[in-house]
């Protein structure tokens, strides 16, 4: 399933690559995809655990817009 969200603070593609690096640790998430401009990120996953995704951003200083 695929799951978007959108978040704050993206400005390069160094901080692309934080969120995906810190995402990429949970196995359950087959892919993930960021689009700085916008500030989309996509995920690749069989469960939704959107919650603990948007945690895991957070505290890498890239909270959900609201």
């Amino acid at each position: 399933m695929t799951y978007t969200f959108y978040l704050e603070n993206i400005k390069c593609a160094g901080c692309a690559s934080a969120i995906k690096s810190g995402l990429e640790k949970n196995k359950n998430i087959s892919s993930v995809e960021v689009e700085v401009k916008t500030g989309q990120v996509t995920i690749e996953a069989d469960i939704d655990q959107s919650d603990e995704w948007l945690q895991t951003v957070k505290e890498l200083g890239y909270p959900e817009k609201s």
